[in-house]
């Protein structure tokens, strides 16, 4: 079955059914972690974070209309902010395990 454009309709279902999939599973993944584990998990969706922020900018590049343009810089604009916004929450959140006390941080002596 093919669209008006002469474009095959299968392609743009099968890719929101994968991208439906994609967000079903990542939430019941990310549901499912502990606590405990969730600074770690941080600090390596950041690095993910920067991987989407870069793949952004090659597709902003790669854009020709005014469309495709405001598109690319809407995606640079929220990679950057999801990027910068993560180390910014991993940050606060590794201040919870330091010491409050001077002389009582990690691996010194009382």
């Amino acid at each position: 079955m093919t669209d008006w454009r002469g474009k095959d309709m299968l392609d743009g279902f099968l890719a929101l059914y994968i991208f439906m999939l994609a967000a079903f599973t990542g939430y019941e993944i990310i549901a499912r972690v502990p606590v405990i584990l969730h600074t770690p998990l941080m600090s390596g969706s950041n690095f993910i974070h920067g991987i989407v922020l870069v793949g952004a900018m090659i597709a902003l590049g790669h854009a020709r209309t005014p469309f495709e343009m405001a598109i690319g810089f809407i995606g640079v604009l929220l990679g950057a902010g999801n990027a910068a916004g993560g180390y910014v929450v991993t940050e606060r959140m590794l201040e919870m395990f330091k010491s409050s006390k001077p002389g009582q941080g990690r691996g010194e002596a009382k």
